[in-house]
């Protein structure tokens, strides 16, 4: 029997059949204006992408609720004034004959003050990250059910518009990922407690969202594999909840993990991190082999990825169904087209210019903030990257940007941007 490659096509439950088994998975854009709408850069970026040769490109976090953002910046699709430029988006990612996916989110607790300083989480746990966060609200039924409706909303305008599929984006930290992890869900009522009743916001949303764009769109989930934290998500729990999620009729599970606190998805578990294991390319891997076991649904892997030969390992020996490749699409974003046509072995940019140092100052830091300046640091560079080419400009592929500066860029940008959002006037 042939085994599985990356250019193999790949069929979806739903009877959709992708191209390839390349996802571009999904990164924050942050270039909405102050009307939270997506405009030409957007369009420009998405148009480069189409490109790249990816099955499907995944958009960056599309807010279901104006009131919270995961950052000012963000899309936000909560009725059908956007529409128009939002079917124009659509439009220029469909440009090069691939298809483009909305995630779907709610930061929760993970909402900056410069956007809320009361957000909403499944119960009044606060973020303490250099008190960037408010202490949240618990939310209410009322308001769970709302958020419910909000996310099947969003779906169907995204399907209206043109949109290929949709992603509910149930991982690092934001707010369904709230809902599974007892940390940060300390209720006691039908939504908290045992795993069955923690994972009932996930399944009342992927029932809603189904109802709303139907039986035949693609429907998938970004699910982490674990939180990485003492007393969170479990891997056990993560297999579960996929189990579930196949009963319910899921057709794509991406695995990542971390939240803000743990930030896995960035640079790796810590295990990863540790000279025994610093070689392994996929972050999560491991964890998707556990639940490959669990469940036949497709699986997508996302982190780490930057070898052909862990890919194919991937799909051949680990039953991965997709790769998902972030960071290095925002340097060389036609990486995906060389490595199917075999002009290219590895992919993205040496990144140890993105860090503060090495040794104990550098990726394995214990100082939390100094950990914290280069996760963040790692993420803005390519944030940037996604600006330049949202100008049409090319990337810079040489990753020697100072660390401190890129944070500051980010604390800097974040601020000014929510402040021009306050002042503009939302329906």
């Amino acid at each position: 029997m042939t085994k599985p490659s990356y250019a193999d096509p790949l069929d979806l439950p739903c009877g959709v059949r992708l191209k390839n088994r390349f996802c571009k998975s999904a990164m924050t854009e942050a270039l909405a204006n102050a009307d939270d709408a997506p405009n030409t850069a957007h369009q420009t970026l998405y148009e480069r992408w189409s490109h790249g040769g990816m099955a499907v490109n995944v958009t960056g976090n599309v807010m279901v609720d104006r009131r919270y953002l995961e950052r000012p910046g963000n899309v936000v699709v909560q009725d059908d004034s956007v529409l128009p430029a939002l079917t124009d988006w659509a439009q220029a990612a469909k440009a090069g004959g691939r298809q483009i996916w909305m995630q779907i989110s709610h930061p929760g607790r993970q909402c900056p003050i410069v956007v809320n300083m009361r957000p909403l989480s499944p119960s009044a746990e606060k973020l303490r990250i250099l008190g960037l966060f408010g202490k949240p609200k618990a939310m209410t039924t009322e308001d769970i059910k709302d958020a419910i409706q909000r996310y099947a909303t969003t779906a169907g305008l995204a399907k209206k518009a043109g949109f290929d599929g949709v992603q509910i984006h149930s991982a690092h930290g934001y707010l369904i990922s709230q809902f599974l992890s007892p940390i940060t869900n300390q209720r006691t009522d039908e939504w908290g407690g045992a795993l069955e009743n923690r994972a009932r916001f996930l399944r009342a949303v992927y029932a809603a969202t189904r109802a709303a764009v139907g039986a035949d769109f693609p429907v998938a989930v970004k699910l982490n594999s674990a939180d990485f934290q003492k007393g969170g998500f479990t891997l056990e729990d993560s297999c579960q909840v996929a189990r579930w999620l196949e009963e319910d009729g899921i057709d794509l599970i991406e695995l990542s993990g971390g939240t803000y606190e743990q930030m896995s998805f960035v640079n790796g578990t810590e295990e990863q991190q540790r000279d025994s294991t610093i070689k392994r390319e996929a972050y999560f891997l491991e964890y998707a082999r556990e639940v490959r076991r669990a469940v036949r649904v497709p699986l997508m892997v996302t982190g780490g990825f930057r070898s052909s030969a862990a890919m194919v390992h991937a799909i051949a020996e680990d039953g991965i169904d997709m790769i998902g490749l972030a960071r290095p699409l925002c340097v060389q974003p036609d990486a995906v087209a060389g490595l199917i046509d075999g002009s290219l072995d590895t992919i993205g940019i040496k990144e140890d210019g993105l860090v503060i140092g090495q040794g104990r100052f550098g990726v394995n830091a214990t100082n939390w903030f100094i950990k914290l300046i280069n996760a963040v640091s790692r993420v803005e560079y390519f944030a940037w990257q996604m600006t330049r080419m949202s100008r049409g400009d090319m990337p810079q592929t040489d990753a020697r940007k100072n660390a401190l500066g890129t944070f500051l860029w980010y604390l800097n940008r974040t601020t000014l941007m929510g402040a021009r959002r306050k002042f503009a006037r939302h329906p």
